[in-house]
C-alpha cells in the first residue's frame, strides 16, 4: 500500500472519529429525560410526597411533586407503592484509592512524607474498583476520598465523586472539599504491627514530640502567609505548590478537615484552629460528644466515626457509639454520619446507611439520621447547592427503593447518578448468585 493511501485512509479514520466524538458530545448535551412516578418522595427539604413524580432531564432534577407536566418521550418508571430518596453520601471515605488492605500495590491512600498540602486524592481514583459497584448497590451514590497521612501531617485533599463514570474526570464532583489533617495526639504506649510489640515511654517524652509537630504545624502554615504576601507583592521567588496550594487554607475558603479522637486532642484542635483563622472539620471525633456544646459554640461541624465500633476502654459505656450522634444533636452541632473507623479490614462505605440507623434506637430522630447521610454532608462540605435533597435544579441522585434505605431488609431497586439509571450488578451479588445456584 502506498504511502499516500496510507495519509488518506487515516485522514478518513481521522473524519468519522470527529464525527462521532462530535454526535457523542451532542448526546451527552442532550441528555435523557426520564419520569418516576406514584412513588412517596422524600425531599428532605419538606413534608414526603405520597404519589409524586420525579422528572430528571440532562442529568438535574427539573420538577417533582403533584401533578407535574412529563416531557414528551420521556423514560417512565412506575414507581408505585415505592419510595424515592436523595442518593446516600459517604462524606468520608478511602473509597476509590483502597481496594485490597493487604496488597500494597491495590492502595493508593497515603504518599511519602507527612506534608502533601498539594496533592488531590482524585487523581489517584481507581474508576474500575471493584469496591465502586458494590457500594453504589446499596444507595450510595457519591462520597468523599480522601488521602491519609502520619499524625500531625497533612495528607492533601479530599474529593467528592460521583460512584459512576469511565474515567475520574466523569466521577468528579469537586476536585477539594477540604485539607486533610491528622491531628498529633500525646501517645505513651505504641503498638509495632509488624513486630507485634508494645512500646512504652514517659509522658514527658510524648509531650515534646507533640509540642514538635504542632510547631511544624505552625511554621507550615505561617510560611504559606509568607508565601501568599510574596505572590501578591510580585515577587519572583521561585514557586513553591505546597506553600500554594495551602492558600486557600489560610484564606479560609477551604476546610481543614482534622483527625482526632480523644476529647484533649479535640480540644486542642479546636483552639488551633481558632488561633489560626482556619474553618475547621472535625473527622472521626470519637470523644465529640464529650465536648457537644463547645463545638455548637465554635459551630464546627462533625464528619462522624462509624457507629459500628466497640468502646474504647473498659470504662467506656457500651452505647458510647451509638448514642454520640442523639447527643450532637441535642446540643445543636451540625454533623454527618460516615463509615469511617469502622471496626473490619477496610473503612466500608456500603453499610454507610446502617452506621445512621443504629444511632435511632439511641434517640437520635429518624429523620435526623436520614438527612446525616443525604443532606447534611453536602451542606457541611459545601456541596448543598447541588446535592443532599430532591428539589428542582439539583443533580440527579437518587435512589428507588421498596422500603427505608436505613434498613437491612430494604432493597434499592434503582440507582440514578447523574442523571442516568446505573447497573446494581457488582461482585458480591455474582458471588451469591453463582454459589446459590450450586447443585
Amino acid at each position: 500500500m502506498s504511502r499516500r493511501k496510507i495519509s488518506c485512509r487515516v485522514l478518513s479514520i481521522v473524519a468519522v472519529t470527529t464525527i462521532a466524538v462530535s454526535v457523542c458530545a451532542e448526546a451527552q448535551v442532550s441528555g435523557s429525560t426520564y419520569a418516576i412516578g406514584g412513588a412517596t418522595i422524600y425531599t428532605l427539604a419538606g413534608e414526603p410526597i405520597e404519589g409524586g413524580t420525579v422528572v430528571i432531564q440532562d442529568g438535574r432534577i427539573t420538577a417533582v411533586g403533584m401533578n407535574v407536566t412529563v416531557p414528551a418521550g420521556a423514560t417512565r418508571i412506575d414507581a408505585a407503592g415505592l419510595q424515592v430518596y436523595p442518593g446516600l453520601f459517604n462524606a468520608y471515605s478511602q473509597l476509590g484509592l483502597q481496594e485490597i488492605n493487604a496488597v500494597t500495590v491495590t492502595n493508593d491512600v497515603r504518599e511519602l512524607g507527612n506534608f502533601n498540602p498539594q496533592l488531590q486524592a482524585a487523581t489517584a481514583v481507581h474508576p474500575a474498583s471493584e469496591r465502586i459497584p458494590v457500594t453504589r448497590a446499596n444507595g450510595v451514590t457519591h462520597v468523599v476520598a480522601a488521602p491519609s497521612t502520619g499524625g500531625g501531617g497533612i495528607a492533601g485533599r479530599a474529593s467528592a465523586i460521583h460512584l459512576d463514570g469511565w474515567t475520574v474526570e466523569e466521577m468528579l464532583i469537586e476536585s477539594s472539599v477540604g485539607m486533610v489533617l491528622n491531628w498529633p495526639s500525646i501517645q505513651t504506649r505504641s503498638f509495632n504491627f509488624q513486630t507485634f510489640r508494645t512500646t512504652n515511654r514517659s509522658y514527658s517524652e510524648a509531650q515534646e514530640e507533640y509540642e514538635k509537630a504542632v510547631g511544624q504545624l505552625e511554621d507550615w502554615l505561617e510560611d504559606a502567609r509568607r508565601y501568599a504576601r510574596a505572590v501578591e507583592s510580585g515577587s519572583n521567588r521561585r514557586r513553591d505548590l505546597k506553600l500554594e496550594s495551602m492558600g486557600p487554607v489560610i484564606a479560609g475558603e477551604l476546610p481543614v478537615l482534622v483527625l482526632a479522637d480523644a476529647e484533649r486532642d479535640i480540644r486542642n484542635a479546636l483552639e488551633f484552629a481558632e488561633e489560626q483563622g482556619l474553618k475547621m472539620v472535625l473527622v472521626s471525633g470519637r470523644d465529640a460528644w464529650k465536648v457537644a456544646d463547645l463545638l455548637a459554640e465554635k459551630d464546627v461541624p462533625v464528619l462522624m466515626r462509624a457507629t459500628q465500633n466497640m468502646p474504647t476502654t473498659a470504662d467506656d459505656a457500651y452505647d458510647e457509639t451509638f448514642t454520640a450522634a442523639a447527643t450532637l444533636h441535642e446540643a445543636g452541632v451540625r454533623f454527618a454520619m460516615t463509615g469511617y473507623g469502622s471496626s473490619g479490614p477496610n473503612p466500608p462505605s456500603r453499610t454507610l446507611a446502617y452506621e445512621a440507623a443504629n444511632a435511632v434506637p439511641f434517640g437520635l430522630p429518624w429523620e435526623e439520621a436520614l438527612k446525616s447521610i443525604t443532606r447534611y454532608p453536602a451542606e457541611i462540605l459545601g456541596l448543598g447547592d447541588e446535592l443532599g435533597t430532591i428539589e428542582e435544579g439539583k443533580i440527579a441522585n437518587l435512589i428507588v427503593t421498596d422500603g427505608d434505605p436505613m434498613l437491612i431488609q430494604t432493597r434499592i431497586l434503582h440507582v440514578f447518578i447523574k442523571g442516568e439509571p446505573v447497573s446494581l450488578d457488582n461482585k458480591h451479588k455474582a458471588l451469591y448468585e453463582k454459589y446459590r445456584a450450586r447443585n
